[in-house]
């Protein structure tokens, strides 16, 4: 059967064997940039996967891979992923799948370092699951969703102390250009655990440079030889498609992980802000309105379409916890992209710049930051029975200790009161006790709680107002009571 021109329609049924017929259509009426136009393509679908067949110059007989990105009645735009390099519009065949893009899924991804496609980059045979599972994902029902509970442990003090992450929790980390966001977000993946049970970690970068993909590798691959990482790499000299891509497939590989094959999965996402204006151009090249600073006005929409893909299933083992990693642009806190993800997350790592200029890392704020679900995490049978308490306690000290600062500035150190100077004495020995650590040091969290209590020991007893007699009786340490 033949269409208008000679283009083949798609078929209405499927084949003797029960597959549906791909026609390759060859009426391709222009190329630009990684752009390709289909004429002459009837009932093709937005999102719909495509294999692109190039027939002439050095690329003869080469593969490639697209999606399509608009249709407007018998015109299909399709973005390809390798890039239209070599590709001339006479000589190309474009075969639509009828269906988007799907990955495999398993436990082979375990252990392996793939790019923003899953395509490997360590040397091994292509990634190859006992099923396949669509990247966009499914909707999960909230009637099947557990609260997210119990810890997922950083091995960061400033994190697992005072804004601990929960199992099943979406937590951002928001940071400016120039700040160690990337290095904090690879200790991470590299050190958090689940309590013992099973755990592996997810680790999606996007838009990095070579330099910091090789960082990344280095700093994960124990990790990744231990068989408990799946590492995909996207980096800014890719195809923009590929960005938007790569935190769906990462998200698709995890959920068949935890709701599937029994394991706490941590995704780390990161830059967030690179996807979002992968979007924005992918946006701008099919012709849409745009909205608040260029951006698609879909943008809530597609943000909240990864961020909810994380949770706990009620009857399941497994968990999805995310931390999303994202770059605030000149600093600014309501850009769309941080202002969206608020609204989508559970609370936000602020990391702050005052902090990382005095040698502080990791540069963590903790009066900036939150977890909102802390107290599902942390606590008696679950973390410590003082762990609540003692952070309330510091962060009820650090605002203290702030005045004081602002109140120094003002009048002189020297003129402040006598506990204004022990807030201040503590604020600086929670920089270095508690929050200051090496860059591959993991700390235990009793360690971590035991280094709370010995900056707490700074200040006299009377001032400890959020702590019980009992627990000071217990742990404190200090002068002055």
């Amino acid at each position: 059967m033949s269409g208008r021109d000679g283009a083949p329609e798609r078929p209405r049924r499927p084949d003797e064997d029960g597959q549906w017929f791909r026609p390759a259509y060859t009426r391709v009426s222009r190329v630009r940039g990684p752009l390709l136009e289909v004429r002459d393509a009837d009932g093709v679908g937005w999102d719909e996967f495509a294999d692109i067949r190039l027939g002439s110059g050095e690329a003869t007989g080469e593969t490639r891979h697209g999606l399509v990105l608009d249709t407007a009645r018998d015109r299909v735009l399709v973005q390809v992923l390798e890039g239209t390099g070599g590709m001339r519009s006479d000589a190309t065949r474009v075969a639509f799948s009828g269906t988007p893009l799907r990955v495999p899924v398993g436990t082979s991804w375990l252990g392996r370092v793939c790019d923003g496609l899953g395509a490997p980059l360590d040397g091994g045979p292509p990634v190859i699951g006992d099923a396949d599972a669509p990247a966009a994902g499914v909707p999960l029902n909230p009637v099947h969703r557990e609260p997210p509970a119990e810890p997922v442990l950083t091995g960061i003090s400033a994190i697992d102390a005072l804004a601990t992450l929960a199992r099943g929790q979406k937590l951002p980390i928001f940071s400016r250009a120039g700040l160690p966001h990337l290095e904090l977000a690879a200790q991470i993946a590299a050190q958090a655990s689940a309590g013992g049970e099973p755990f592996c970690v997810v680790f999606a970068a996007m838009g990095l440079t070579h330099a910091d993909a090789a960082a990344v590798r280095d700093t994960l691959e124990d990790r990744s030889a231990a068989g408990d990482l799946v590492l995909l790499l996207n980096l800014a000299d890719a195809p923009v498609i590929e960005r938007i891509l790569t935190p769906r497939i990462a998200l698709t590989v995890a959920e068949h992980l935890a709701f599937e094959e029994g394991r706490h999965v941590l995704v780390v996402m990161g830059d967030m802000t690179a996807y979002c204006e992968a979007l924005r151009e992918v946006s701008a090249a099919r012709g849409e309105i745009p909205a608040r600073r260029a951006y698609p006005g879909y943008l809530y929409s597609d943000l909240a379409s990864l961020y909810e893909r994380c949770g706990r299933v009620r009857g399941r083992p497994g968990s999805v916890t995310l931390v999303p990693v994202l770059t605030m642009p000149g600093g600014d806190i309501t850009h769309p992209v941080p202002d969206l993800t608020g609204y989508i997350t559970e609370g936000q790592i602020v990391l702050s710049e005052d902090l990382h200029a005095s040698g502080v890392y990791p540069p963590v704020d903790a009066l900036e930051s939150l977890s909102r679900l802390m107290r599902k995490a942390a606590g008696p049978a679950r973390t410590r029975d003082d762990h609540l308490d003692v952070a309330a306690q510091v962060l009820a000290a650090l605002a203290r200790a702030r005045r004081a600062h602002d109140l120094g500035e003002l009048v002189g150190t020297g003129a402040l009161s006598e506990p204004d100077r022990r807030y201040l004495e503590f604020e600086r020995v929670y920089q270095e006790v508690l929050i200051s650590q090496g860059t591959a040091e993991s700390r235990p969290l009793e360690e971590t709680l035991d280094r709370v209590w010995r900056a707490l020991a700074v200040l006299p007893r009377r001032e400890l107002t959020m702590l019980p007699s009992a627990m000071i009786d217990a742990y404190h340490a200090g002068e002055g009571r």
